[in-house]
């Protein structure tokens, strides 16, 4: 006796299009509005940055802070109340009596002390103590240069600061077209591709940025070049274009998986192309970040590791689909 009882479709195979179907002007209509959804959240976005430029500046300056006290060469600091008058790097491990051997940085502590009827500055050693200095300090040598600069601070900030609402917007737009799979597969790239930038950005942030600039200072010093102080805006561009190439080059699993999705790409194209990805690494670290050397290495290396993950997931991605068929 035949079953009569009728096949329960999933939504996602009864849907074979997607939202409402509308007219050329209508989604001309919903072009227009998202574009003037994200320009006023870009609008927004910089004018909050160009009042918070001071905060932001700060913000952008930790990495200085950071490379100065990750230097490991002895340093001695002369200080007079609460004012540094002076600092040296001694040439042995010696310093009169005072033997400097284990000990990193240390503050001389010039205090006025009253002996008898004269008054006397006594020297208090400190060893071991934080660096008192900053680093390298950062300078303007033209009066249009503070302005430039927090435009530049404002600009990139805001586009920061919007990138969330601008996706968003771009998503209403497009969402509609899509079918059921597709929006699913939409959102999972949107929310990993959004961590992964700004896991990307942490990551040079906090550890590679410090680094990096140690790197810079030390090359100079090779060279028989002091560093006292940058051009701020020179700082900043340095900073920020290794930022935003970090983020970007972060999403190279998204692009490599979503073409992998659309069939464009399987684990053996993507394990065949090993050998061609390192020199295309090389180039794109060349690309998304600054001329100095060691940070398009830590790119290319970072790039390389997440491309390999990318292989490994297209090949469990290929497992798994076998092993359903074989069920």
């Amino acid at each position: 006796m035949a079953d009569d009882t009728p096949e329960v479709i999933a939504p996602e195979e009864q849907e074979v299009a997607g939202g409402a179907v509308k007219t050329f002007l209508e989604h001309l209509e919903d072009l227009r509005w998202t574009l003037v959804k994200s320009g006023a959240a870009l609008l927004l976005g910089l004018t909050i940055c160009l009042f918070a430029a001071p905060q932001i500046m700060w913000i952008l300056k930790r990495p200085l802070r950071e490379s100065w006290l990750q230097q490991t060469n002895k340093r001695i600091d002369v200080k007079l109340l609460e004012s540094t008058i002076g600092s040296f790097d001694p040439s042995t491990n010696t310093f009169g009596s005072l033997d400097l051997k284990g000990q990193s940085n240390i503050v001389l502590e010039l205090v006025p002390t009253l002996v008898g009827t004269q008054q006397l500055l006594a020297v208090n050693i400190v060893t071991n103590s934080p660096r008192l200095g900053s680093g390298p300090e950062l300078i303007f040598l033209d009066p249009g240069a503070p302005f430039m600069l927090c435009l530049q601070l404002g600009f990139f900030g805001g586009l920061l600061l919007a990138c969330p609402f601008v996706f968003y917007f771009v998503g209403q737009f497009v969402m509609p077209a899509l079918k059921i799979r597709e929006k699913k597969y939409f959102l999972q790239a949107f929310a990993i591709g959004l961590v992964l930038f700004f896991s990307g950005i942490c990551l040079g942030y906090f550890w590679i940025m410090p680094k990096a600039l140690n790197v810079a200072q030390a090359f100079a010093t090779w060279m028989g070049v002091q560093v006292p102080s940058w051009r701020a805006e020179t700082y900043i561009s340095f900073e920020v274009k290794f930022l935003f190439g970090m983020g970007i080059g972060f999403e190279l699993p998204v692009v490599l998986l979503a073409l992998v999705k659309v069939g464009l790409l399987d684990y053996a194209k993507l394990s065949s192309m090993r050998r061609y990805m390192i020199v295309i690494n090389l180039i794109l670290g060349a690309l998304l970040t600054t001329p100095e050397v060691y940070t398009q290495l830590v790119m290319c290396i970072i790039l390389q590791v997440l491309y390999e993950v990318s292989v490994w997931i297209a090949w469990y991605w290929e497992r798994r689909d076998r092993a359903r068929e074989v069920r």
